[in-house]
């Protein structure tokens, strides 16, 4: 069965930066479905004719999970490269354009993003062998991605699972060096199902038997249970977030403990008291693959992590010079209840230091729990602005996500784009009051459109 899936834009094109690659994708968004097939048979039969490439990857690192997939894929690669390991990343969804799924290792220094026409020829190579099969898009770019990542050496590649687990294009790797699950909570309920263990079970379907599992920290104890019970029943070794290995600050730092012992490291530089579990997680799927990480090498790494849309403070740009001097932008794309708790308890973390009023600019698409996202800051967040989604053909009217905002307990208006609030905001500020804290959020969408309109594209 495939699941229709938004269309989304990508603003960069006819040049150096994105055009080659771009009119690919255009064309075949025109001949092929959009979204997600809940099958891997035609997958496999595509593979199989351009010689299985998924099965001559380098080390492979395959992450699953609702929240903090991308976290984790970023603190692993910063992991390996500041051991001087070149590694292939690929993740979803893009910020921007396509490219950003797709980071090349190199021997010379960090992972850059695929370079144009190296993406472009691969895109025709692969749709070429596909010819009239009704594949989806996602699962040609899928292709894609093992086509570059077995053309290019490089010592480990990082996977990050697209939608779900058990029918995702990345699971038709057969051997990975570890997988690694990642907190679960509710979301893509249409597809994954409306109960946490219904999600856990889709999620542990990238386990395979005797590959080693590394389970992130789980909120809910069923979820746990359920990756805990596959894990053992596949004959997975497994390491848990809990009890095999955990992280906790102190004085300021982040304490590191596992079997292997105790490591005393700086805070990552992610914003969020999550993120100190997603570190431990990074740091124990990079040794369970087989990577042996010393003290030094964790320590530059974890004080050089950078992840775009996720907690990014804005301080430079078009977009946080409309706010009154002083204030602060937030950027985060995170979209359902959980996530929504996370951005919520970093706020508050940061309202303990300094006080400031907090705004919401909140844009989502449809088939999200938008009520469960803004019930995780009543009590927070003095009004929030709801504003369009343009990169996606799904986004939610303003209207309608200002009366979730509104059912949720908090006030709400429509407005007609960020730059909007942004103005209104820098315009009528009351200077008797702190400079305002702005979190703009509810999509990854969304986050794109910030970051392109601000003029600073991923890195």
């Amino acid at each position: 069965m495939t699941i229709p899936a938004q269309r989304r834009s990508d603003p960069i094109a006819g040049n150096g930066a994105g055009g080659a690659a771009k009119r690919e994708i255009e064309r075949l968004e025109t001949v092929h479905p959009q979204g997600f097939d809940l099958s891997l048979d035609r997958l496999h039969r595509l593979l199989d004719r351009l010689g299985n490439p998924q099965d001559k990857l380098p080390p492979v690192i395959h992450i699953a999970g609702t929240n903090g997939k991308g976290s984790c894929a970023t603190m692993c690669r910063a992991l390996l490269e500041a051991d001087g390991k070149s590694v292939h990343v690929h993740t979803s969804p893009h910020l921007v354009r396509w490219h950003e799924r797709f980071r090349m290792g190199r021997t010379d220094g960090p992972g850059q993003f695929v370079d144009d026409e190296v993406l472009a020829d691969a895109i025709r190579r692969v749709a070429e062998v596909n010819g009239d099969e009704p594949t989806t898009v996602f699962e040609i770019m899928t292709v894609v991605m093992f086509v570059l990542f077995s053309e290019h050496p490089a010592d480990a590649a990082i996977v990050e699972v697209g939608l779900g687990g058990r029918f995702d294009a990345t699971n038709t790797i057969s051997t990975p060096a570890v997988s690694v699950i990642m907190p679960i909570g509710l979301d893509h309920e249409a597809y994954l199902g409306d109960r946490i263990e219904l999600i856990a079970m889709e999620k542990a379907g990238i386990m395979k038997p005797g590959v080693p599992v590394v389970i992130g920290a789980q909120d809910n104890d069923v979820a746990r249970e359920v990756l805990i019970d596959t894990a053992e029943r596949r004959g997975c070794p497994l390491a848990v977030y809990g009890q095999d290995f955990l992280a906790f600050e102190e004085h300021g730092r982040m304490v590191f403990q596992s079997q292997a012992g105790l490591m005393d490291l700086p805070l990552p530089k992610l914003p969020g008291r999550h993120q100190i579990a997603n570190a431990a997680t990074a740091l124990a799927a990079v040794a369970t693959a087989g990577f042996d990480i010393h003290f030094e090498t964790a320590e530059r790494a974890l004080t050089d992590i950078k992840w775009p849309g996720r907690m990014q403070r804005l301080i430079e740009g078009p977009l946080p010079a409309l706010l009154p001097g002083g204030s602060e932008l937030w950027l985060d794309g995170g979209h359902n209840p959980h996530a929504a708790m996370m951005i919520a308890e970093t706020l508050a973390g940061m309202q303990d230091r300094i006080e400031r009023p907090l705004f919401l600019i909140t844009g989502m698409i449809d088939g999200k729990d938008a009520r469960g996202y803004f019930r995780a800051f009543e009590g927070m967040a003095r009004h929030v602005f709801t504003v369009p989604v343009h990169f996606n053909d799904a986004g939610l009217d303003p209207e309608t996500l200002a009366r979730s905002a509104e059912e949720a307990g908090l006030t709400a208006q429509p407005m007609k784009d960020v730059e909007e609030v942004l103005r209104l905001l820098g315009e009528g500020w009351n200077r008797l009051e702190p400079p305002p804290r702005v979190l703009i959020g509810g999509s990854l969408y969304l986050a794109g459109e910030v970051l392109r309109d601000n003029g600073m594209p991923p890195e």
